[in-house]
């Protein structure tokens, strides 16, 4: 029924090009404006009273349609970063390649973003066809075809709460597919990173990509190399905390697009132990997003990286070197390599690094050790880990359940626990005896 009502709306045929916006009303795409942050409409509302086109536009559009809720609310409008900045007072104007402006209301940050000119020979690009400039002016039916995906180019006015869909947007919502815009190897060309794009938010709404959109990802997959490994970050953070990140990473394996994303992926996926590890990690964090817990993004980086820094370190003790340096040495290694991909902030490196070091403190369960190990700003994430490791095979359940039992309870509780894990940590440790020779003779004590 509503295929047939959207069909009657467009009156064309989804594979060709229109230039015209389809008016979708409320009946078919259901989005109230009380469904619209109260920042949103009222940038909207603004914009609107001081006679400029302004819409709520593209990934809140898209997930309201599809009955998620929206992370937040971007706008474009005709009107430029100035005159956005002028009627807002707070305020102000960021970006080079793309000048963008933030209205903060309340707690809320809105991004207004200008409607852009479309691509012409005078649009400044690198050698690869990536755009390095583009801040230049346009219509709205020039912005919607500067959109990357169909889903993505769909305008919402709160006040009159129709929805603009220049390129059969809604219908492809309905349909289950992900189509690019245009050319797919030339807007892969202009942003490498709307490969990764696709494949994370085909993942999330479920679609499946198009056939034309899916065939040059392989071929210029390679072109990630030339994306700032800053937005290559900004990029897989969103896909881990997306809430889906398990099928959005077997979606990345299965088009060739984690390569050179995560050096280390393959080796770790190819143990057995570390791919149960990391895909139980990944569970556990789509899990806490679905719920609407908060997420780490230092801790899930951790979970990522952790057996290729577990096999460096293994390698460094059968080596000789002592334990504690050999870890950090490793930690050091693992992290160098991988910040030529992704430029993992210092704030992230700190918090993987931490929660890291923490691991081996776990295995000292007697005097003053554990008690200065619960006073650590970072135990609780230390611990999470810990257990993590030890659901997936990686250690003995009983080191956990020993720690959540000494760390909720009282004292005399502890000093029995203690005891305990002294116990077991001389037993592990006890050699066992070598048996003498079948007719030895007893040795002799010193001094006789």
């Amino acid at each position: 029924m509503i295929r047939k009502l959207l069909r009657r709306v467009f009156k064309f045929s989804p594979s060709r090009p229109r230039a015209e916006a389809a008016e979708i009303p409320l009946e078919l795409h259901g989005i109230r404006r009380e469904m619209v942050s109260p920042a949103a409409r009222k940038v909207c509302s603004v914009l609107q009273e001081a006679g400029f086109k302004a819409y709520v536009v593209g990934g809140a559009v898209r997930d309201l349609i599809a009955r998620i809720d929206p992370k937040d609310f971007d706008v474009a409008t005709n009107a430029t970063p100035e005159d956005v900045r002028h009627l807002f007072r707070r305020s102000r104007i960021i970006g080079r390649r793309f000048r963008i402006v933030h209205v903060m209301s309340g707690p809320e940050t809105i991004e207004v973003s200008t409607f852009r000119a479309l691509h012409d020979d005078n649009t400044e690009t690198d050698e690869h066809g990536r755009v390095l400039q583009d801040n230049v002016w346009g219509t709205i039916e020039d912005d919607a075809a500067r959109r990357d995906f169909t889903v993505n180019a769909l305008y919402y006015d709160p006040t009159t709460e129709v929805v603009l869909d220049f390129h059969h947007g809604v219908m492809d919502l309905k349909q289950k597919t992900m189509r690019v815009i245009g050319d797919p190897a030339t807007r892969y060309r202009e942003d490498p990173v709307r490969m990764l794009r696709a494949v994370r938010l085909a993942a999330k709404l479920d679609l499946i990509l198009d056939p034309e959109a899916r065939k040059p990802i392989r071929e210029m997959c390679e072109l990630l190399a030339n994306v700032p490994a800053a937005r290559l970050f900004d990029e897989i953070i969103k896909l881990l905390s997306s809430g889906y990140s398990v099928v959005s990473l077997k979606r990345l394996r299965d088009e060739g697009l984690h390569h050179g994303l995560l050096p280390l992926l393959d080796s770790i996926l190819a143990q057995p132990m570390g791919e149960r590890f990391i895909w139980l990690a990944l569970e556990n964090t789509d899990a806490r997003v679905r719920a609407g817990k908060p997420i780490s993004p230092g801790f899930m980086f951790a979970t990522l990286l952790w057996h290729e820094v577990l096999a460096n370190w293994n390698a460094r003790k059968e080596a000789g070197e002592h334990a504690q340096p050999a870890l950090f040495d490793a930690m050091d290694e693992v992290l160098a390599s991988q910040a030529e991909k992704l430029a993992i902030t210092r704030r992230i490196a700190a918090d993987i690094t931490e929660i890291w070091a923490l691991q081996p403190r776990f295995e000292k369960r007697s005097g003053k050790a554990p008690f200065r190990l619960l006073e650590q700003p970072r135990f609780r994430a230390g611990y999470d880990f810990l257990r993590l490791r030890a659901e997936s095979g990686e250690l003995d359940m009983e080191l956990p359940d020993w720690w959540d039992a000494f760390a909720s309870a009282d004292t005399p509780e502890r000093e029995a626990l203690l005891i305990s894990g002294k116990k077991d940590a001389t037993t592990r440790k006890r050699r066992p005896r070598r048996r003498k020779p079948a007719g030895s003779a007893p040795e002799t004590p010193a001094g006789d």
